[in-house]
């Protein structure tokens, strides 16, 4: 599932290319062909992200919400004036694939017929973009999109970061849960996946059984600031990078994949810091990963 940094990414994508233009709007598919009628003909205002939901404001008061889930992608197509991504959304076994413009004229008539099944197409003067394979695709009111993210924790890439630390360290203070589960769950922090969520765990030292309400504040802000820097250097790469240069096994190789994670689906392979082998663990139904040295039990956990 993309974590948060790559719906922040999508949103600018969309803003970037469609926002002021009236849109052609459609469900190739069909199960989307009601809320498709509802947007089609209106001129997108803006696109914005909470976690990983998308947010795409319409003229008219019309909300679309997208939730990419496991297999949800966003494919882009244009002009030599649509400039972005290719493609962004799941699956992304080694980042975003992106193709930026470089200038060079490209000849454009209109969109490709469809190709598999397109949930919802949008469509301007300079080019497209189609959606498939979303958990969620849906038109929305106002107030309905308001308590949609009002459900949701604060996002580490959102714009008051500061308002956010402390809206994470009430809500991670007051929960029994285990950090590792905690930080997976959006109502606490918004935008988190399994990778970030075990890389920062292990960049902060932190036993991932511990309950987030034993947490010493000084630490869970700690973990909060990181989160929001590692996420904010995701936007600005479009992928995932965690570790710090000194930790890595080859200075002179690419960062990216090899020498990207310490822990993300190393178990086995020796710790990049302490050379313990990283651990695997099943926790909440997601596969969790640690180094049992860097990051030992602190007998206060579950």
């Amino acid at each position: 599932m993309p974590e948060g940094h790559s719906v922040h990414r999508l949103a600018r994508q969309l803003d970037d290319v469609f926002a002021g233009e009236v849109l052609r709007v459609s469900s190739p598919q069909g199960r989307f062909t009601a809320g498709a009628a509802l947007l089609d003909g209106r001129e997108l205002l803006e696109a914005t992200a909470h976690g990983k939901q998308l947010f795409a404001r319409f003229a008219g008061e019309q909300i679309l919400r997208v939730h990419l889930g496991l297999y949800g992608a966003f494919g882009f197509g244009g002009d030599q004036g649509f400039r972005g991504a290719s493609s962004i959304g799941a699956p992304r076994r080694i980042g975003e694939k992106e193709a930026y413009d470089d200038g060079t004229p490209v000849a454009y008539d209109g969109p490709p017929e469809p190709v598999g099944h397109v949930r919802m197409r949008l469509v301007s003067e300079h080019g497209w973009a189609d959606l498939r394979g979303p958990s969620v695709c849906e038109v929305l009111t106002v107030p309905e999109a308001e308590a949609v993210r009002g459900r949701l924790g604060p996002d580490p890439l959102g714009a008051d970061t500061a308002a956010g630390e402390e809206e994470f360290l009430r809500r991670i203070g007051a929960t029994g849960t285990v950090i590792a589960a905690a930080l997976m769950n959006q109502a606490l922090i918004a935008g988190v996946g399994n990778i970030y969520r075990a890389e920062a765990l292990f960049r902060a030292g932190l036993d991932p059984w511990a309950r987030g309400r034993d947490l010493p504040v000084p630490v869970v802000r700690r973990l909060w600031q990181d989160i929001c820097a590692l996420m904010a250097d995701g936007v600005r790469d479009g992928r995932i990078i965690t570790t710090r240069a000194p930790d890595r096994a080859d200075p002179e190789a690419p960062v990216w994949p090899d020498h990207a994670y310490y822990t993300y689906q190393r178990q086995g392979q020796p710790c990049l810091i302490c050379r313990t082998p990283i651990g695997l663990a099943e926790l909440a139904a997601r596969k969790l990963y640690w180094c049992p040295a860097c990051q030992p039990r602190t007998g206060r956990s579950a």
